[in-house]
Parts: structure tokens; sequence; C-alpha cells
């Protein structure tokens, strides 16, 4: 290591505290892919939050409701073998903690004893407090998770901004607190309006991450799909596509396919071949003539 160079530690529910006191922004990104957990953790991400959202983007869902347990279950091993420094965390999938607080501690120890997940992550309201409060009392830390919360809003006339009238906001904040009272460690604000989030960055004494609820929490979460413009069907406003990889993955594949089909592809550069000696052997051993035929050709040139 040299001299200056900061040694990478472990983030905790410590080092976000810290970070919230100080004034440095948290990071947290849906990943749910190994490699992508990989890069992220090296490029220094504070959570990895393993999204029921890998369920549309790697499968084929149309909502997070469909997602099963067992596909969270497969990107959460996979996040945990792509990353050392990052706060695991997995976004608890529908109905895996709604029916009761055995349920919900039962479903989370299982992430945390499959998957070495770290902290969950509960999207609700204050009616799911005491199931959440259930998880954290079996010592698994959690997340809240209010506003927009994808599991509910199919059943509720579907995506919009939540907390533009005062009862409406009101109710939010009734919810952020139930989840701080139950034990959460943070809360994850998704498209409320930024006044919401403002509000509850500056009374709550956990940190508050924002999706798509301004600038002005401890800290942003965001989408890794949203990043590259991987979910063609739908881009949420609050979503920033830095490179837009759809055009590149088509160029690619088409060249790809052209190749092959003049022949292009693959070349002798990626092709591995059989000594002309051992070529003749084999060649007389299982009867090929017409290979005989070509080496015979090719010595007498």
């Amino acid at each position: 290591m040299s001299q200056g160079e900061k040694r990478r530690r472990k983030i905790t529910i410590r080092t976000l505290q810290k970070k919230m006191r100080e004034g440095e922004a948290i990071t947290q990104m849906a990943v749910y892919d190994y490699r992508t957990a990989v890069i992220s953790d090296r490029l220094g991400m504070d959570i990895l939050c393993v999204s029921d959202t890998g369920g549309m983007i790697l499968f084929g869902h149309q909502s997070t409701v469909s997602v099963t347990f067992d596909e969270v279950m497969i990107m959460a091993q996979a996040i945990d073998r792509g990353s050392q420094y990052g706060l695991r965390m997995v976004d608890m999938p529908y109905w895996s903690f709604h029916v009761s607080p055995e349920q919900a501690v039962e479903n989370a120890g299982r992430f945390v004893h499959e998957a070495n997940a770290e902290v969950m992550k509960c999207e609700g309201n204050q009616h799911h407090a005491r199931n959440i409060e259930a998880i954290v009392k079996a010592g698994i830390p959690v997340q809240g998770h209010i506003g927009i919360t994808p599991m509910r809003m199919p059943q509720l006339g579907g995506f919009f901004a939540q907390g533009k009238t005062a009862d409406r906001a009101k109710e939010m904040i009734d919810d952020a607190r139930a989840f701080v009272d139950a034990g959460c460690f943070s809360i994850l604000c998704e498209v409320t309006t930024e006044e919401v989030c403002e509000y509850l960055t500056e009374t709550l004494p956990v940190p508050v991450i924002s999706l798509g609820a301004g600038n002005k929490a401890h800290g942003v979460h965001i989408i890794s799909s949203d990043l590259f413009h991987l979910w063609e069907e739908h881009v949420p406003r609050h979503s920033k596509i830095y490179t837009d990889l759809i055009p590149i993955i088509e160029d690619v594949i088409t060249r790809y396919m052209a190749d092959v089909r003049s022949r292009a592809y693959p070349g002798p550069e990626h092709t591995v071949y059989m000594d002309k000696d051992e070529l003749r052997k084999f060649a007389q051993t299982v009867g090929w003539d017409s290979k005989l035929e070509q080496l015979e050709g090719a010595a007498a040139e």
C-alpha cells in the first residue's frame, strides 16, 4: 500500500451513520448480477441492494409482484460472491414478510444464512411495522422503504409520485416514523416529493436515501440497469441514463450475425488446428478421404 493510500474498510451501519453526521453522500445501487457487483464494489459503492427489480431485467417479469423468493435468492447469492466491501442488502420480495412476524423472521434469516446478506429492505407502510420490528429484534437490520412501493402500486392504479398533498405527505411521515420506531436503520423514499424526503432528512435520526425524491437526502439510490437503459419499456423521470447500451448491444449482435453468415467468424485466429502429421494419421484412421486428398494437394504445391 502506497503512502497516503486509504485502506479499504468494510461498509457497516456505523459507516453510514458517520457519513450522515459528516454530510458525506451515501451511494446505494440496485444490483442483481455478479459482474455488476464486482465492478461497483471495486469502485466503492456503499450499499449493494439486491433488488427484486432484477426479476424484471433478468427474468422478464412485468412487475416486481411476480418475482419469486427463489429468484431473489439466486441474485443475492451472486452479489455475495461479487462483493467484499459494500453493505449487502436484500430487497425482500412480495409476500415474503407480509403474513406474520414469524414468516418475516424466517425469510429474512434465510437470506442471511443462504446468501450472506447483511441487511434487508422492506417496502410498505406503518401497517407492516410489526413484522419489520420482528426482523430487527431477531438481529437483522432493516431499511424501511416508503413512497412508491412497487409491490402495491399496480393494485393502486399505477405508478405516480407520492406526497403531493398535505394529507398524503403526513401519512408517509407517519410511515417513516413507524419504521424508525420499529428499529429501521435507514429510510428509502421512492418517488416522493422532495419536500417529504427533505423533511425526513432533517428530522429522522437515521440516514434517509432518495430514489427519485430529490437531492436533499443523506444519499441516493439508483437501479443499475437504469444507468444503461437496459429496461427499454419505460424510462422513469428520476432515472439518468449515463450510457445507452442498447444501440451498442444491437450493433455488436448485428455484426456477429453478419460475420457468421459470411463465414468471416470464426477466423484462423479463433481456431485450434491439429498438427499436420497427426491430422494425416487421424484422416487415415477414420477414412476421411477428402481431407487426405486436401493434404496431398497441399504437399504437392
